[in-house]
């Protein structure tokens, strides 16, 4: 169950992430009210998931969620230019991600 809030707060931190590059300095109302509560939810997750995962297990793989999901918007919606470098990069990453939970250790 920790493996699975802690993806969805992974999730919820790119979602934060991206709300709040929308919220023009917090003056545009609805990105700042995701943001807030995608904020909320993401930490309350990673919290959660800290009780069964080890800290920096779960907190790489959180933020490597967050970052993978970003940038991956980002390049599609939001005009970050793409490359074949960055793109095997994210997949990199992603793989990363997996090894950790494929070598975690439950405490």
């Amino acid at each position: 169950m920790a493996w699975i809030v802690l993806i969805v707060s992974g999730i919820l931190e790119s979602v934060w992430a991206t709300a709040l590059g929308r919220s023009e300095n917090f003056t545009k109302l609805w990105p700042t009210v995701i943001f807030g509560a995608a904020l909320a939810l993401s930490m309350a997750g990673l919290a959660f998931a800290l009780r069964d995962i080890p800290t920096g297990t779960a907190y790489a793989v959180w933020v490597g969620i967050g970052v993978a999901l970003t940038v991956t918007y980002a390049m599609i919606f939001g005009g970050e230019p793409s490359s074949i470098i960055k793109v095997l990069l994210l997949i990199g990453l992603v793989g990363c991600i997996v090894g950790l939970k494929l070598v975690d250790t439950p405490r």
